[in-house]
C-alpha cells in the first residue's frame, strides 16, 4: 500500500489540504479597514470543502485494491480544490488591499499531487492489464 507511488502523492495531497487549514492564504485590510488574515477556517463552506478534500485523499490511500474508485475520488478531490480556489478568490477580492501569502500555493499543490496520483494509478491499471494478457 505505502510502497506505491500514488499512495505518497495522495498522502502529500492530504497533508497539504490539512496544512492549508492553519496557514494563511491572504493577508490584508478588509472592508472595515481592519487588518485580517484569510485562512480556510474563516468560512464554513471553505473549511468543510478543505477538510473534505483532505479526507478524500486520505481515504483514497486505503482503497488501493479498487483503483477505479481511487481515480474517481481523486478527480472529485480536484474538483473540490478548484471550488476551494474559487471561494478563496471570492473572499480575498473583497479586501481593500493586501498580498497573497506563500502558503496560498497549497491548494494548487493539492491539485498537482492529485493529478500525479491519477497518473500513477493509471500506470498501475495498465500494468495489471498487461499482466492479465500474459496469463
Amino acid at each position: 500500500m505505502i510502497q506505491r507511488i500514488q499512495s505518497l502523492w495522495l498522502l502529500l495531497a492530504s497533508l497539504s489540504c490539512f496544512a492549508s487549514l492553519r496557514m494563511p492564504f491572504y493577508s490584508g485590510v478588509d472592508k472595515t479597514g481592519q487588518p485580517h488574515i484569510l485562512t480556510a477556517t474563516d468560512g464554513l463552506i471553505l473549511m468543510i470543502l478543505t477538510v473534505a478534500g483532505g479526507l478524500l485523499a486520505l481515504i483514497s490511500i486505503f482503497l488501493f485494491k479498487q483503483r477505479k474508485i481511487q481515480v474517481r475520488m481523486s478527480v472529485a478531490g480536484i474538483f473540490i480544490q478548484l471550488i476551494v480556489l474559487v471561494l478563496y478568490y471570492r473572499e480575498y477580492s473583497s479586501y481593500q488591499s493586501g498580498a497573497l501569502a506563500l502558503t496560498s500555493l497549497l491548494p494548487g499543490l493539492v491539485i498537482f499531487f492529485l493529478f500525479f496520483a491519477i497518473r500513477a494509478i493509471g500506470k498501475d491499471i495498465d500494468l495489471l492489464k498487461s499482466s492479465d494478457r500474459l496469463r
